[in-house]
């Protein structure tokens, strides 16, 4: 009779130590699932600024709609669009756009801040820049040239 219970015993125990190895790989599976980004990649800034320069502005031409690279293009050349408006204040209204809804920034928020500057290299003038948020030391950052000696760049502080 001694030994039928040492065996009782033997199972409950096993039982427990199944239950809690269970409990255990369910906890590591979900800090594993969501990590915390704590920071901006090299490749998410440059694959932004790429993509940004592709995207359809409200800008016409007498063809197409314009990008966002040829309405820098067009803004530079200091032309209008079709429809009369112009196309810097245009430019700087699509980019505040494009820049708010990819990059929110906030205390609880990887991203702290950021910065984008459109030169023109023949005299190293701003033909536009919009800052938003913190500028801290740690940041990702990235350029593209652009027609006519001018080039974009973007920073994000985190």
């Amino acid at each position: 009779m001694k030994n039928k219970f040492g065996q009782e015993e033997m199972v409950g125990f096993a039982l427990i130590l199944i239950l809690v190895a269970i409990i255990i790989l369910v906890f590591i599976g979900f800090s594993i699932r969501n990590p915390e980004k704590e920071s901006v990649e090299s490749y998410e800034v440059e694959s932004f600024l790429h993509s940004t320069l592709q995207y359809t502005s409200e800008c016409e031409n007498n063809i197409e709609k314009l990008s966002i690279q040829k309405l820098i293009v067009l803004c530079n050349a200091k032309n209008k669009c079709l429809d009369e408006r112009d196309s810097c204040d245009l430019l700087k209204i699509e980019l505040e756009n494009i820049l708010n809804e990819s990059w929110q920034i906030g205390e609880e928020r990887p991203v702290k801040g950021y910065e984008l500057t459109i030169r023109i290299n023949e005299n190293n003038q701003s033909l536009l820049e919009i800052k938003k948020g913190e500028i801290t030391k740690s940041l990702k950052g990235s350029s593209q040239p652009l027609s006519k000696g001018m080039e974009i760049f973007f920073k994000a502080y985190y």
